[in-house]
């Protein structure tokens, strides 16, 4: 059979090695493993599959339990052959040594491509989102697939590959519930009408029930009323606005509404594409981390798998969207200078400037040129603001601290190539609002105070040091002596601290171009990620 692998191998002139009108998607791979092992069979041998062949075919035929598709590792051929080799073997016919070898090369390339999607996802997020960069994982794929044929250890190597994550774990225990929901024919979907409040009758309420019983919102000896919009009914569906991000108040209104009537192949795919999102991400987040979801608008700070304190953030507009990566927060800085970015100075500050140079003292604005620690102020009433542009601004706009400040009484800083960090902010009105898109694209803060004396506390500062600090009148940075990552991440679907499977709407429409994305590599069978050539060991990230 070695000969039969080496000669389809050692073909010439083909770009793409290809199989039964099968491509192999892993040919710069495929070539430098059977050579290492003499062109030996890896899942096969004279009898059929090996034993190890037999736990990869059935890892591959199981794909959809992380989400991902089983024919996108050539699951149909691979049956066929598989089924043919046995119907041979029933009848005592030896199986034909070119299908055998066939066979062979199609799950080597199925164990390549499925190891590369289970640690890299499927589609590289920097070619689908802009600004995108949490993607620090890699492994050698061919040291890989050699570990898991030695000894037969294929179903360990694989599994400590995909995320650890509790939060991967979880949303993989939903994505079955809800496959099992549709398998037994979905939702019904809830009659349009008038907003109906706990106390309204109305004929839509036994429809009401069965969306809700559906989703596990309302339990069975729950169910009562008929028509009538009972507490028990109004209570399951505050369970439901709560799990979709909308404003719990029992009342079906046309937000909820048009969310009860999203199908349950819609949320699906929903939690597929997150699921995917987690294979983005390192190994280990860290012990001790911050994670803000932008779709959810809200800040986490995790001890292991541990939520110690939670908090709402404004995050950017869709016109400036918030990046999603991960950085270290080494500093903050108390009572900060807020330095106008280019884009607003020249859109909003420069016009009011040009129209009156009183706007700079009035608003505690400073043109500044040099450094921070040797700065020169200039005059804007000296300043010939008729030829001024945005490009030619005679230095750097910048506001005190104090009250009008933009940045508030601190920010925290993890350094980072897109200039985005924590921040308090004078709009606390914001966070009332259900979706927070305001900024332009740093994260403001509800509770400023409480992560700052979160943070320093090991290091001695109290609540009154804390105060003090936030009401100077000049910038104060401190460092941290125990610097934390900071994960800026974009879940519309995710399962939180209490278990309780949540939904948000895609804010940025990421969702859509991930799944646009996948669809094309789907109908376009692309490369392997660079990152997936052989760069020695394994690492977690």
């Amino acid at each position: 059979m070695a000969g039969e692998i080496r000669s389809v191998l050692e073909q010439e002139g083909i770009p793409r090695l290809v199989l039964d009108r099968e491509m192999l998607l892993n040919a710069d791979l495929l070539p430098g493993f059977y050579r290492s092992r003499e062109y030996f069979p890896a899942w096969v041998d004279d009898f059929g599959m090996t034993a190890a062949g037999g736990h990869l075919l059935d890892l591959l035929r199981s794909a959809d339990e992380h989400g991902l598709c089983p024919e996108d590792y050539h699951l149909t051929r691979i049956e066929a052959v598989v089924e043919l080799a046995a119907d041979y073997r029933r009848y005592g016919i030896l199986f034909d040594l070119v299908y055998m070898a066939r066979l062979d090369l199609l799950l080597t390339d199925a164990f390549l491509l499925y190891a590369a999607h289970l640690v890299e996802g499927r589609v590289d997020p920097d070619e689908v989102h802009e600004g995108w960069r949490a993607r620090p994982r890699k492994v050698d794929l061919v040291w890989l697939l050699s570990n898991a044929l030695t000894g037969d250890r294929v179903v360990p190597v694989l599994a400590d590959i995909a995320p650890p994550h509790p939060g991967y774990l979880l949303l993989r225990e939903e994505l079955e519930r809800y496959r099992r929901i549709s398998a037994l024919g979905g939702w019904p979907g809830v009659p349009a009408g008038p907003v109906l409040r706990a106390g309204d009758t109305d004929p839509r309420l036994p429809w009401l029930r069965l969306r809700l019983l559906a989703s596990n919102d309302l339990l069975e000896h729950e169910v009562a009323g008929g028509e009538l919009f009972d507490k028990e009914t109004a209570a399951a569906l505050v369970r439901f606005q709560q799990r979709h991000g909308l404003h719990g108040d029992g009342v079906l209104g046309p937000k909820t509404l048009a969310a009860l009537n999203v199908s349950v192949e819609a949320r699906i795919r929903q939690i597929e594409l997150n699921l995917e999102r987690w294979r983005w991400l390192p190994m280990d987040l860290g012990d001790r981390h911050i994670v803000v979801n932008i779709a959810d608008f809200q800040l986490a700070v995790m001890e292991g798998t541990q939520t110690v304190m939670t908090m709402p953030v404004v995050v950017g507009t869709a016109y400036r969207k918030t990046p999603v990566f991960s950085a270290r927060m080494n500093h903050l800085v108390f009572a900060p200078y807020w330095k106008v970015p280019p884009t607003i100075l020249r859109e909003d500050k420069l016009p009011k400037i040009k129209a009156d140079p009183g706007y700079v003292q009035r608003q505690h604005f400073e043109i500044v040129r040099g450094t921070e620690e040797n700065p020169t102020f200039l005059d804007p009433w000296k300043i010939s603001w008729r030829k001024v542009t945005a490009a030619t601004f005679p230095g750097h706009l910048r506001q005190n601290p104090g009250p009008k400040n933009p940045l508030g009484r601190v920010k925290f800083m993890f350094p980072n190539a897109f200039d985005v960090y924590l921040h308090d902010t004078p709009d606390k009105q914001l966070f009332g609002r259900e979706a927070r898109t305001f900024s332009s694209g740093c994260i403001r803060i509800q509770r400023p105070f409480d992560l700052a004396r979160y943070l320093l506390e090991e290091q001695g500062w109290g609540h009154d040091r804390i105060l003090a600090a936030m009401a100077r009148s000049t910038p104060l940075r401190v460092e941290l002596l125990r610097p934390l990552p900071v994960h800026v991440l974009y879940w519309t679907a995710w399962v939180d601290a209490e278990g309780i499977l949540q939904f948000r709407d895609d804010i940025y429409l990421r969702d859509l171009d991930l799944d646009l994305a996948l669809s094309r590599r789907r109908a376009e069978p692309g490369r392997l990620p660079q990152s997936s050539l052989p760069q020695g060991l394994p690492t977690g990230g």
